[in-house]
């Protein structure tokens, strides 16, 4: 498996939630920073999206906003989101939420403006998900994805969203974070497409003479990889890739393998029932010793002490 396809299949998109909101007059909604992928389409009207210390941003009819870190921000009818108390939308998910929500207060003076924004929350695994959030930008702005010029994996990919929102089919939440995945994926391919930072992360996972490297480190986190046999999986002399590799990357590999490999180790201890001897194995240390001290320098907690407290944050 190439190492973007590992990257996605390890940052657990998953339990997608939708909802319509229908907006009249001078109106607002907020989004919490949460540990979850949003991603808002504008069926019909307009809306401006607004992040903190950033221009804000205005999405007209058919366009599609992803916001991979599902970081705080407002979305309203006006550039200056302050004229309206925001409506905050993070407890109206409730599954695949078919009534819609009316938001917005009627305003006598002025046309009456409307707007359908239909808005997925998908949960992420934003520790796994880290790499891949920082080396992306604050949001992927599509204009007009229902046109028909856009690409055909767009179309068909809201065309499914479209289906699985007026069918209540069996499996369709599964078809959603499937959906929700795809199109997640297409629209980082485009943005490798068109990034020119040699030194992106994104770049560096198709580097053309480094994918197989990541591949292995992906792919294969429990090997017991040396800087000499990464080299040899790119054919490669050990210091022309050592060199090229940090130069890419911005640090040597082994850093990076044992980034890769104690982000995975969290989640092991997050997500399964796999002791900790058995963690350190499947993340490439033989020792549990070894591990769980490694492990406690780069999260501040040991590896019992991690899970006890998300098994806490969890029932709470």
């Amino acid at each position: 498996m190439d190492a973007l396809s590992q990257v996605f299949e390890d940052i657990h998109l998953k339990q997608t939630q939708y909802l319509y909101l229908e907006a009249q007059g001078q109106w607002a909604f907020e989004s919490e920073h949460q540990s979850a992928m949003i991603t808002h389409i504008v069926l019909f009207g307009t809306a401006y999206v607004h992040f903190e210390g950033q221009a804000s941003v205005l999405l007209n009819t058919g366009d599609m906003m992803i916001i991979p870190s599902g970081i705080k921000h407002h979305c309203s009818s006006h550039m200056v989101h302050q004229l309206v108390e925001p409506l905050k939308i993070e407890a109206l998910f409730q599954g695949l939420r078919e009534d819609p929500i009316q938001v917005g207060q009627h305003d006598t003076n002025q046309v009456e403006n409307k707007s359908l924004i239909f808005t997925i929350k998908t949960q992420i695994d934003s520790i796994m998900a880290g790499p891949l959030i920082q080396a992306l930008p604050t949001y992927l702005h599509i204009k007009s994805a229902l046109n028909a010029q856009e690409p055909e994996w767009l179309r068909i990919g809201l065309y499914f969203v479209a289906n699985e929102t007026t069918h209540k089919q069996p499996g369709r939440h599964k078809i959603m974070d499937h959906v929700v995945s795809i199109m997640l994926i297409e629209c980082v391919r485009e943005y490798i497409n068109e990034i020119n930072d040699e030194n992106n992360w994104l770049n560096a996972l198709t580097h053309p003479e480094l994918a197989n490297a990541f591949s292995a480190i992906h792919s294969q986190p429990e090997q017991a990889w040396t800087v000499e046999k990464l080299a040899e999986r790119c054919f490669m002399s050990r210091s022309k890739f050592a060199n090229l590799f940090h130069e890419i990357v911005g640090e040597p590999p082994l850093a990076y393998l044992k980034q890769h490999r104690l982000r995975l180790a969290s989640q092991y201890l997050r997500t399964g029932q796999l002791s900790i001897q058995q963690i350190a194995h499947h993340v490439g240390y033989s020792s549990e010793t070894a591990f769980s001290q490694t492990f406690k320098k780069y999260f501040q907690l040991s590896p019992s002490q991690y899970r006890q407290l998300h098994y806490a944050q969890q029932s709470n």
